[in-house]
């Protein structure tokens, strides 16, 4: 199928894409952005989503600060324009290496080569990896919109079925990762590789601060268990704790019923995912 019809539009930088997302809107318009264009495209082809404007974000990529990735002291800050690829080969060290050993589940090749990581957390898709991982390790999304920038908790910032904080007016230009991880993992189960996940799973150990657990495909937003992460408090890390924490996993959601599974059998994965996940961090942590 093809799209249907749309103006095209190329923003020069942020305040451009700014105004004109303001600009659009004022005059009728339904405009979205597009950086990779590897969620917006496919929507569009199949007529899922029909913007009557599109704002390529293209030329940003230019811009040094957003199309990096900083450092600053315990928290890690990765641009807008940054793609999967780029995460999955940096050397991000152990405190963050989660986040490019998670992009080996991120579609193929050439999906992981154009998608940006800011795109995948606006599309707000309740099984994408990057989701999961803002949940896991506190991130902080930073939004430009007409009145300035301003930052949005990972915990604040998924509504529903691809629905974010993020205003129709507003350009992100900025995720910060502030909870190091060094004992973290994330894990889904597919039909096939690089398709979208029916269930994901993505864990943390941590004695001081505690575990935690986030999974994709049981709710309309990626969530938390604080169930599952209530078992992680004070336990003694192994393959006992580890399947006590599945098990809490899935008697703490109500997943649903659709054509790629059943909730019960939704419930089986993220008891396998939850367990699995924790084996990997707590091998990870240990191995460094």
């Amino acid at each position: 199928m093809k799209p249907a019809a749309f103006r095209y539009h190329r923003a020069h930088d942020v305040t451009d894409a700014v105004g004109l997302l303001g600009e659009l809107a004022a005059a009728g318009d339904d405009p979205k952005l597009i950086a990779g264009g590897q969620s917006l495209m496919p929507m569009m082809n199949f007529r899922l989503a029909r913007p009557t404007a599109l704002v390529d974000l293209g030329p940003l990529r230019r811009e040094p600060a957003l199309n990096s990735l900083r450092h600053n002291g315990s928290s890690l800050t990765i641009g807008a324009m940054v793609t999967h690829r780029t995460v999955e080969t940096a050397e991000l060290g152990p405190d963050f290496s989660v986040l490019s050993r998670a992009m080996r589940w991120v579609g193929h090749l050439p999906i992981r080569s154009r998608g940006t990581v800011a795109g995948s957390i606006v599309h707000g898709d309740a099984t994408a990896e990057w989701c999961l991982l803002a949940l896991l390790l506190d991130a902080v999304i930073v939004a430009e919109g007409p009145g300035g920038p301003r930052e949005i908790p990972a915990e604040e910032m998924f509504h529903g079925f691809y629905t974010t904080a993020v205003e129709p007016d507003e350009v992100v230009t900025a995720v910060t990762f502030t909870r190091p991880a060094p004992k973290a993992a994330l894990t889904e189960f597919a039909r096939r590789h690089g398709d979208f996940a029916i269930v994901d799973a993505a864990v943390s150990l941590d004695a001081e601060r505690g575990g935690r657990v986030v999974l994709g495909g049981v709710a309309p937003a990626p969530v938390r268990v604080p169930e599952a992460e209530a078992v992680l408090a004070g336990g003694i890390p192994g393959p006992a704790l580890f399947a006590e924490c599945g098990e809490a996993a899935a008697a703490a959601i109500d997943p649903p019923d659709d054509a790629a599974g059943s909730a019960a059998y939704r419930r089986r994965l993220v008891r396998t995912l939850v367990t699995q996940a924790l084996h990997e961090a707590w091998e990870k942590g240990e191995t460094r």
